[in-house]
């Protein structure tokens, strides 16, 4: 049969302009400064000017946003005890990018039923980032839809290119304009070269289709991020959190003039995608602090209020505080992991500042 008889889109429906979405949850003066503060903060630490740690932690992927909450609370309390060691961001993630099938994140179906209320879910993603963000938890998340990012991006405070994205022109080009830190995953293969490559381009003035405040298409022209990093989280042959491995993406880093600063995703295939192997991650990148590499200056963990993942049904019931994408540790582990680290940075910082690291302009 020809395609031409095929009848592929069903129907289309007018969404609220990012304007509208804004000014249900807009982003206050003091959430605004706190936002803005948190990204300066981020780069301090990148650059060494910081002696602290960045820890981005949260579920892998938020699916209900009171549970996220109840989380959000228990974070804001380790985040307050270890602010001089740490600097903890909440993993708000909203949108998941899928290998093939699967549930795609609080924006596209906020109901879990495949219904798709996007207008729904960009609500209630806009509402719990601001919440987060008046509790006084920093904002993560990836981007994933470019038209989504005008809608939650003046409450973001670290976003990621995730690794299915990295070489996608469109997401390079929206990376340029965004106002936040920019985390650059390697690919699912674990090539790095793919991520500098994106690194790079991020970096440089872009002019590309976009959606104003209005709704209307627009063209958003950029003047380039500098602030962006390298993100290991492992490929499908081996993981990449190693001492050889880290020596070697930083000379590599160094050699293209970029921010020779990393951070480690002690989840996916750095776990072999086990959450009860995050601790050995973290172990180990501490182990390389002790022995005086500076290179790492973040971490990415999976957390939940429990461990472990749960399959999204057709009935819908569902176990209170499990992820339902990645399995997660829990937040007893959470906390353990937390303390270790900032004892760890207590340890190997003894008050003292690194060096500056280089970073292109």
């Amino acid at each position: 049969m020809l395609l031409s008889t095929y009848k592929c889109v069903n129907e289309t429906e007018e969404l609220m302009s990012p304007g509208a979405i804004k000014a249900t949850n807009p982003c206050s003066p003091r959430v605004d400064n706190f936002v803005r503060n948190t990204r300066t903060k981020i780069i301090d630490i990148l650059h060494g000017r910081d002696p602290r740690l960045l820890v981005i932690v949260g579920p892998c992927s938020i699916h209900d946003v009171d549970e996220a909450l109840i989380y959000a609370s228990e974070l804001k309390k380790l985040a307050d005890r270890y602010v001089d060691e740490l600097l903890v961001v909440f993993r708000a993630y909203v949108e998941k990018p899928r290998s093939s099938i699967g549930w795609k994140g609080l924006v596209s179906d906020p109901d879990l039923d495949g219904s798709l209320n996007v207008g729904k879910g960009l609500l209630a993603s806009r509402t719990l980032f601001a919440q987060l963000s008046s509790l006084g938890l920093p904002v993560a998340t990836e981007v994933l839809n470019p038209l989504v990012a005008p809608y939650l991006e003046d409450l973001i405070s670290w976003a990621a290119i995730g690794a299915r994205t990295s070489e996608s022109q469109p997401h390079r080009e929206l990376a340029s304009g965004l106002p936040c830190v920019i985390g650059v995953k390697n690919n699912t293969e674990g090539n790095i070269d793919v991520a500098m490559s994106a690194m790079q381009s991020i970096a440089q003035p872009h002019a590309f289709v976009s959606i104003a405040d209005s709704g209307a298409a627009c063209i958003r022209t950029t003047q380039g991020n500098v602030a962006s990093h390298l993100v290991l989280r492992g490929g499908s042959k081996r993981p990449n959190y190693d001492a050889q491995s880290i020596a070697k993406c930083v000379q590599q880093l160094h050699a293209r003039n970029l921010c020779g600063s990393l951070v480690v995703d002690c989840s996916h295939a750095n776990s072999h995608k086990d959450h009860r192997n995050q601790s050995k991650v973290v172990d180990e990148i501490l182990t390389q602090r002790t022995s005086g590499s500076t290179a790492v200056k973040g971490l990415m963990l999976e957390s939940n209020i429990l461990a472990g993942n749960q399959p999204l049904t057709a009935n819908g019931q569902l176990k209170f505080g499990t992820s339902i994408t990645d399995s997660c540790i829990d937040m007893e582990e959470t906390e353990l992991l937390l303390s270790r680290i900032a004892e760890s940075v207590r340890e190997t910082s003894n008050g003292s500042i690194v060096a500056p690291i280089a970073v292109a302009h």
